[in-house]
């Protein structure tokens, strides 16, 4: 699996294996990460995720071998306003 921005840090890595039950969802995968990671448990309702780099719904069946991205929301830009005298 693979963490993205603030999910990475406050994991401690970017990628990890873990061993789910077959035919997991990602959305059950990330709970039994936020076990172990409390601070994670704060992004369950906001995330995207990915399987084999193809976004997915959160109740996506997972085969043998994928690999599942959890990507958390994005904070947009600074806006930028110019005053022209």
């Amino acid at each position: 699996m693979r963490l993205f921005a603030r999910l990475s840090e406050l994991a401690g890595m970017r990628d990890r294996e873990l061993d789910a039950p077959e035919g997991a969802t990602p959305r059950e995968v990330f709970a039994l990460l936020a076990q172990e990671t409390p601070g994670l448990q704060a992004y369950s309702d906001r995330l995207m995720y990915a399987v084999n780099a193809e976004y997915v719904p959160p109740e996506h069946r997972l085969a043998e071998g994928d690999e599942v991205s959890f990507i958390p929301p994005v904070s947009g830009g600074e806006r930028v306003v110019r005053n022209h005298i």
